[in-house]
């Protein structure tokens, strides 16, 4: 429990003093005009409290990441702890700042607008298709686990039947004005779901259970069962509770509601610091429950419900149907809706007609359907990939910005060589993708790594000549 409680206290500190430094490299200005206040529409451009685009913004990136993603991260030991708290400080907190902030200053842009600006038209392009594609794969992987467990529940009403009810709501919550359904009951499930990790945080403390310590001999070694490499695996499995990609695709969103600068930190970097927090408590958890349990389980949401209603009860285990079933649905509606707004700002479709929301969302809904047939499990996979690739190409849009400004750019520099190394192996040795031997995709791996650095090496320098 020390090492919990460290790595807790550290995420806390995190936010204070290196978010800090962060904000002042941004160097917020609360005089300037925000999005919400100059392109005002009613619709998506709609200013509103701070505490709401917090909950908001948290509830978005969060969804089940931090909680599914950290189950299954408590296989590979303590080292998930490390990666948690380390990850979500030095890389999510930062890339989801910076991120943020720049589609502030840009007008709410979306984030292939902005990775199109710093690092050319062509990644631009390319950032189009491929945000659009993860954004409706969040969508799909977001509708199937909670039809399912609906399903489940209800007999008479099967797998389809749940799942056409859960689009029909996408529908109506992606193309409806931000502070109708969102802005009134995102901020209610955000506390649902920190209201849960809060529950399960006490009764840690309460029953004080022999975790894992770092101090233990072999503390860092793989306790994963089935021998999973801790690099890639653990980088790509725990994403939404250190750093993700689809995080910068709703940033935008919550870009567009801000009344001011200043409030950039409590909701960019402070959204990703609570998601952190939530991720740590449920990893140690988990990891009492493979204590007691073994690892054998492989449904996280079995493992939830278990946790959940071992320890909080009867409310405990409403609170973990409701958490497994709102969250989801209400990450998945929000990606669609981004999805809207990327393919609006390429096309420069203005958003304040409902048939010009219509007729981008019908398209994206269609395309949904048509991957809600393939299996849940090579979806997630294959998102969980494109997350985490997401997020490399917007540290180096960012890494681009903060050289451009003559800032301090290390602090994305190095999040964005590791999230290469991280994402370049995991496409070469994971089952879903080149399945090559280890040492050749730590080698292809290595070398991707360097090859960007050295091509970052050459830019710099050409950019110091030029000034």
């Amino acid at each position: 429990m020390i090492t919990f409680l460290v790595a807790l206290a550290c995420l806390v500190a995190g936010y204070f003093v290196y978010g800090r430094v962060v904000e002042r490299l941004f160097a917020p200005d609360a005089g300037r005009s925000v999005p919400a206040e100059a392109m005002a529409d009613g619709v998506d451009y709609v200013a509103m409290p701070t505490w709401k685009v917090f909950m908001i913004q948290f509830l978005n990136i969060a969804g089940l990441g931090p909680i599914f993603g950290a189950i299954m991260g408590a296989k590979f030991g303590v080292s998930s702890y490390l990666w948690i708290v380390f990850g979500s400080i030095f890389a999510g907190a930062v890339h989801d700042y910076l991120s943020g902030m720049l589609s502030v200053r840009h007008g709410g842009a979306s984030l292939p607008e902005l990775v199109g600006y710093y690092l050319g038209g062509g990644v631009r392009q390319v950032l189009r298709v491929f945000s659009v594609l993860l954004l409706v794969l969040v969508g799909v992987v977001f509708v199937a686990g909670p039809a399912k467990l609906l399903a489940n529940l209800t007999p008479a009403c099967g797998f389809t039947v749940w799942a056409t009810l859960i689009f029909a709501y996408y529908v109506v919550a992606t193309f409806l004005p931000v502070d109708k359904v969102i802005g009134r009951v995102y901020p209610l499930f955000a506390f649902a779901l920190l209201f849960m990790a809060v529950g399960i945080g006490a009764m840690l403390l309460w029953h004080w259970p022999a975790l894992p310590e770092l101090t233990d001999a072999g503390a860092l070694s793989n306790r994963h069962p089935d021998g999973v490499p801790v690099f890639p695996m653990m980088f790509v499995s725990i994403a939404c509770g250190a750093i993700s990609g689809f995080h910068a695709t709703q940033s935008p969103m919550m870009a567009r509601c801000m009344k001011n600068e200043r409030y950039g930190r409590p909701v960019f970097y402070g959204a990703m610091i609570a998601e952190g927090i939530v991720a740590l408590i449920w990893a140690a958890a988990a990891t009492y429950f493979f204590g007691e349990h073994g690892m054998d389980e492989q449904n996280a949401a079995v493992v939830v419900n278990d946790i959940a209603g071992q320890w909080l009860g009867g409310v405990g285990a409403l609170l973990a149907l409701f958490g497994v079933v709102a969250a989801p649905i209400t990450s998945g509606d929000t990606a669609f809706r981004s999805a809207r707004l990327i393919v609006a700002d390429f096309l420069h479709v203005d958003q304040k007609k409902i048939w010009r929301r219509l007729a981008i969302s019908v398209p994206l809904f269609a395309a949904g359907l048509v991957l809600m047939q393939i299996n849940f499990d090579v979806l997630w996979r294959y998102f969980a990939w494109c997350n985490q690739t997401l997020a490399v190409f917007t540290l180096w849009a960012v890494t681009v910005y903060l050289v451009r400004e003559g800032k301090n750019c290390w602090v994305t520099l190095l999040p964005a060589l590791f999230m290469t190394a991280v994402c370049s192996t995991y496409i070469c040795i994971a089952p879903e993708g080149l399945t090559l031997a280890p040492w050749l995709s730590y080698g292809i791996g290595g070398l991707c790594t360097v090859a960007a650095a050295a091509f970052f090496a050459i830019w710099f320098n050409k950019q110091k000549r030029n000034k």
